[in-house]
């Protein structure tokens, strides 16, 4: 059995791990011949894919062999047996890290410019090489992950020798590969094309992976007083765009999804802009059957609230600008989500909404607000001017020549998304801050 070359390699490989698809995985390739591979097995599975980014610690005269490895945010982990058994100490060990951490520093460097590290805490990390030779990267990458936080570590390759499980020990908790011969010389031999990946090609891969998005299973704690009592599970899709200067929450309006076709339309001229997007149900299918929690705008705010707060956990390293965008009741909601004293959302965009049904709430908004709505839209219109009266922050309200209620005339939804791209990047910030 051999591979075409990597991304057939991925493609095989993701078949196997199908079983993950849903769960909370992230997929994490070893720069770089493993980031061909991962990002197969990241679109197969429509999860996020990141890099591990480590570097082994091997011993003098034998390096070859890892006493330990290092990787991102100042992680150092050891094997105590190799350490023991060669009596290494912090003579020995210091001068090692020292000289690993400039070559990490500088592939971490290369890297996280445009793409943040992904959290890894809670959730199920997806290691993925194109193979395993002496498994001392690998294994070293999954200590990393797990010191990341990683509640369980999969190590996933095409080939490995036999009998490598026993050789990584408990290094991951699941082991897959597709093959494992009893005849390995080398990870090369089992591709028919097995060219060097270079430093570009990763960051291509990444760029496209980042396009594409990915599914996500947001929990969310039941809203005080309100049923059901226990937590819920929101579907939300993420796109995340190398270089991102803000992320923007979506809420949609009542019969609407986040495969709302306008709302994606929208997201995609943000996402153009160097702005990612999370378009989010706030209600699962079973609630949104029931017409009373469409309108039911603290149930809604509540939840956009703890969607806002998943957001900003979910990458290490950067503090990116957090904006809200809702359409008809979905604006109420955001309205009301930044209402909260607690929130840190720097912007909200209104797209023919119902900010009256937020109206206790307008008062205490603080981020600067754009309300944009049809010129023939008249009802609604006049229920925004209305609204605009009792924002205190700073706002605008934007009418749309010849729109409808819908956006659907000919360039009017074109119109409002440039809109709303523009008073994201004018508000939105993205700062670095220390892990």
């Amino acid at each position: 059995m051999t591979f075409r070359d990597r991304t057939d390699a991925g493609r095989q490989l993701a078949e196997r791990l199908a079983p993950l698809r849903g769960a909370d995985v992230a997929v994490l390739g070893l720069p770089r011949g493993g980031v061909p591979v991962a990002a197969e097995v990241a679109a197969a599975l429509d999860a996020p894919l990141d890099v591990v980014v480590v570097r082994k610690l091997g011993v003098p005269l034998r390096p070859e062999l890892a006493a330990g490895a290092v990787g991102e945010g100042g992680v150092r982990v050891l094997n105590q047996d190799v350490v023991d058994t060669y009596r290494l100490g912090v003579r020995d060990l210091d001068p090692l890290e020292a000289r690993e951490r400039t070559e990490l520093d500088r592939r971490t460097s290369l890297v996280r410019r445009s793409h943040p590290r992904l959290s890894l805490t809670g959730r199920t990390a997806v290691v993925v090489d194109d193979g395993i030779a002496t498994g001392a990267t690998a294994r070293a990458a999954c200590q990393v992950a797990r010191a990341h936080g990683a509640a369980r570590v999969v190590l996933a390759v095409p080939a490995a020798p036999s009998g490598w499980q026993i050789e990584m020990g408990d290094t991951a908790d699941t082991y897959v590969s597709l093959m494992t011969p009893e005849q390995f010389v080398s990870v090369g031999q089992w591709y028919r094309s097995f060219d060097p990946v270079s430093d570009d090609e990763v960051l291509r891969i990444l760029d496209r992976a980042a396009a594409l998005g990915w599914e996500a299973a947001i929990v969310v704690d039941p809203t005080p007083g309100r049923a059901p009592a226990t937590r819920v599970v929101l579907e939300a899709h993420v796109t995340l765009p190398a270089r991102a200067n803000g992320m923007v929450v979506f809420a949609h309006g009542s019969g609407s999804s986040r495969h709302s076709p306008r709302n994606a339309f929208v997201a995609d001229v943000l996402e153009q802009s160097r702005v990612g997007t999370v378009l989010v149900d706030l209600l699962t299918e079973r609630e949104a059957d029931e017409r009373a929690n469409v309108f039911d705008i603290e149930l809604l705010g509540h939840r956009l609230r703890a969607v806002a707060r998943w957001v900003e956990r979910q990458w290490v390293g950067v503090q990116l600008g957090l904006g809200l965008f809702g359409a008809s009741t979905g604006a109420a909601a955001a309205l009301a989500a930044a209402a909260d004293p607690g929130s840190h959302v720097d912007a909200v965009v209104s797209r023919g909404g119902r900010p009256d049904l937020a109206q206790q709430h307008l008062a205490a908004v603080r981020a600067p607000t754009l309300l944009i709505v049809g010129s023939r839209d008249d009802v609604v219109l006049d229920l925004n001017r209305r609204a605009a009266e009792l924002l205190r922050c700073e706002h605008r309200l934007e009418i749309v020549p010849g729109a409808s209620h819908l956006f659907e005339e000919p360039g009017t939804l074109q119109r409002a998304a440039t809109l709303a791209a523009d008073w994201f990047a004018a508000h939105l910030r993205t700062s670095t801050v220390r892990v």
